[in-house]
């Protein structure tokens, strides 16, 4: 049996670090979150400097057809080895076939699906073999993958509308950059040399633009370029900390415009994903830990942390979550009403609804507002330059008109 060595964070916080024998991952990874250890490093002994792969080759529309077609099936009363052996068959992702015809091996060998799917935790997630798990317990598998499948679905919407809302921007700003650099690097220069062999005084802002041609021609241009992608690279590390998530994640929602959005994003995907959980029949503190580790913030997940911490001591779910100051009043007051009529589920699937469309109105309006400030941005910047380059030749014809 192989050894691993782990690394990461008890219940009080404290660093934990070990040893322990498991025959994979994601047993190990399980027994640890059982025994509420947030694990930061997990690696087998011996293999700790693999090369790392990126990404799972599955992406999450994959796994919605996925799950509805394997639905259907299990409803259309087909065994779970011949559902499996169909959807590997039709599988044109070679990889994600691959890992289909793994998890029906594992099942012929004996093993209960969720168990099977769980040893690739890196397509499955907590998230989609606890749902499994519960669904294969109270045997309602087809009603468990349709939920799971709509779940996926509406996650993938909202990722998309943030991704929407982030391309327009950034490309503005890249071709901005990028123009910009063009006509300092090489259009002024010719207008310097033009300007070299005229007898005219230059006005302040071609005298700055000029400075600025000379600086992005220098060496001291490429350095900013080296500064800014080691910038770059060195917040994405930082970021890649427990500290620096931490930090970063503070900042972002406390952007004027941003930081709106992502708090909508973050409690829409918070409500979805844990009322999904309650009525596929999870615990709620399982469901707690998997949301967390599922939300994509590292504020909204020591929120939430501190909320399981609080409902495993016999608290209230509300309670917690509203001494976080996290999640908007309206938020916890719907909570607590799911609470006393005890229809949890359908109030957390109710606030998903409308924090979902309220991201798409958020992410809409912003686009809408951003979209003249970008356009009038360019124009002044280029525009700016341009002129300034031919203000000059404007003094030189009006001593010509004047002699």
């Amino acid at each position: 049996m192989p050894v691993f060595t782990y690394r990461g964070t008890n219940r009080a916080g404290a660093q934990v670090a070990g040893e322990r024998q498991a025959d994979n991952k994601a047993q190990l990874a399980a027994t640890l979150r059982r025994e509420q250890i947030n694990v930061s490093k997990l690696s087998e002994k011996g293999k700790e400097f693999n090369i790392p792969t990126f990404g799972t080759g599955v992406d999450a529309k994959e796994l919605a057809v996925f799950a509805r077609q394997f639905s259907v099936m299990i409803d259309a009363g087909l065994p779970l080895v011949q559902c499996l052996e169909i959807l590997a068959g039709q599988q044109e992702n070679k990889t994600f076939q691959k890992i289909i015809n793994s998890v029906r091996g594992s099942v012929e060998g004996g093993a209960t699906l969720s168990a099977s799917m769980r040893q690739h935790e890196k397509v499955f997630d907590p998230l989609y073999h606890n749902m499994v798990e519960a669904g294969e317990t109270g045997g309602i598998l087809d009603t468990i993958l349709q939920r799971l499948s709509s779940y996926i679905e509406k996650n993938v919407k909202l990722k998309r509308a943030v991704r929407s809302a982030m391309i327009y921007p950034s490309a503005v700003l890249g071709i901005a950059a990028g123009v910009i650099t063009l006509l300092l690097w090489k259009v002024v220069p010719v207008f310097v040399d033009l300007f070299n062999g005229m007898d005219v005084d230059l006005p302040l802002p071609t005298r700055i633009v000029i400075a600025l041609s000379n600086f992005v021609g220098s060496v001291y241009g490429l350095l900013i370029v080296v500064f800014f992608i080691a910038a770059g690279v060195a917040t994405k590390l930082w970021y890649g900390t427990p500290q620096g998530r931490f930090a970063i994640d503070t900042l972002l929602l406390k952007f004027p415009v941003v930081g709106m959005v992502l708090r909508k994003i973050a409690v829409a995907r918070f409500t979805r994903t844990l009322g999904t959980l309650i009525s596929s029949g999870v615990p709620i503190l399982e469901g707690l830990d998997i949301t967390a580790r599922s939300s994509g913030n590292a504020v909204v997940e020591k929120a939430i942390m501190q909320t399981r911490k609080a409902v495993e001591a016999g608290r209230s779910l509300v309670e917690p979550l509203k001494e976080t100051d996290v999640f908007p009043g309206m938020v916890t007051q719907m909570i607590g009403v799911g609470e006393q009529t005890g229809a949890m589920d359908a109030m957390l699937q109710k606030i998903a609804d409308f924090y979902e469309d309220e991201v798409d109105a958020a992410v809409k309006d912003m686009l809408t507002a951003i979209e003249p400030i970008m356009i009038v941005f360019l124009g002044l910047v280029v525009g700016g330059v341009v002129i300034s380059m031919y203000l000059p030749l404007f003094s030189l014809i009006a001593k010509l008109a004047q002699h």
